[in-house]
């Protein structure tokens, strides 16, 4: 399945001079490097994918549970590449892909980023992730969407510092850039209050800010301002904006439950959307990757941390819980 400004996207990418296209023979190497992502996302496991032996490639696989399961590519669904240095260098120092067939409305899926660990904090995958919008929208798509784990916390943090906005929490932490949802800003004040601020139209010299989280007695506290609500209701930045800021107070440890009514219909907003959906679904994914033998390296310590007092939906979970790439 392709379709056809998918498939231009792919020819802007396979042109540019930091990407090759994986060729046939080179699979089993990315999966190696997949692999590498994964064990170190989810185990912390830091390796060389060009030197695992099928030794510790199978201790890998075996610690990563049902996660580390080799799969097959069809890359009829996605485009695989080897991100390279602009000059050539001497070998790949990543992994991208960018699916052939786009991801809701405009939106391409990008999967597989890694940096080798002895080629980061060199901008590699800022690099290739405005790469990546730049020929989106070159042949008029919004940009991209991508997923991430939320135990794997480095990354997380690397998403939301290059202003990525969240835009679903369903399966895993979505994030996108897509050309429709402005610049943003999250600053903390002197008196510990966090503010999401935003450009409310392109010609907007300061941003402006929409909410304002702040706590009290271990709850959260949120407040729109006048400038969101004046925001129509079917625009996706008002949705987005709250979901963003969730995730930024989130990996600070805030509070994330307003109170006992909103935490009792958390499950409601267990897709995207307010807060102690938010706080709901950490109890999940922080419970599943412990069943799944991952490390969970967590801003919490526990449910009670997020808000929550063990009122309405007590099956959350346990919520005690990677790297600029």
């Amino acid at each position: 399945m392709k379709d056809d400004q998918a498939l231009r996207v792919h020819e802007r990418l396979t042109a540019h001079s930091g990407l090759r296209p994986v060729r046939f023979g080179d699979g089993r190497r990315f999966a190696l490097w997949d692999l590498a992502s994964l064990a170190e996302g989810a185990l912390g496991t830091c390796v060389d994918p060009d030197s695992l032996t099928v030794a510790g490639e199978k201790r890998l696989r075996l610690g990563l549970g049902r996660s580390g399961r080799e799969h097959s590519y069809n890359d009829d669904f996605r485009r695989r590449y080897w991100i390279h240095r602009p000059d050539g260098g001497s070998g790949p120092v990543g992994t991208v892909a960018v699916d052939t067939w786009p991801m809701g409305v405009g939106a391409l899926r990008v999967s597989s980023l890694y940096i080798h660990p002895v080629a980061r904090r060199q901008g590699r995958a800022s690099a290739v992730l405005d790469t990546v919008y730049e020929a989106c929208r070159a042949e008029e798509m919004y940009g991209f969407r991508l997923d991430t784990h939320w135990t794997w916390q480095p990354t997380v943090r690397y998403y939301l510092g290059r202003g990525l906005w969240v835009t679903s929490w369903k399966h895993a932490l979505g994030f996108a850039r897509l050309s429709y949802l402005p610049r943003y800003e999250v600053r903390e004040t002197p008196r510990g209050e966090v503010t999401f601020l935003t450009a409310t139209a392109a010609d907007s010299a300061e941003p402006v800010p929409l909410l304002v989280a702040g706590s009290a007695n271990g709850r959260l506290c949120l407040r729109e301002t006048e400038q969101l609500r004046r925001i129509p209701e079917e625009r996706a930045l008002r949705l987005y904006a709250r979901s963003t800021l969730a995730l930024h107070l989130a990996i600070r440890g805030r509070p994330l439950v307003r109170g006992e009514k909103e935490w009792a219909h958390a499950d409601r907003w267990c897709d995207i959307g307010e807060p102690e959906g938010l706080a709901y679904k950490i109890g999940v994914f922080e419970r599943v990757a412990r069943e799944d033998g991952w490390r969970v390296e967590s801003p919490y310590a526990s449910l009670s941390a997020l808000g929550v007092r063990g009122e309405g939906n007590s099956d959350a979970g346990s919520a005690s819980g990677l790297e600029d790439r």
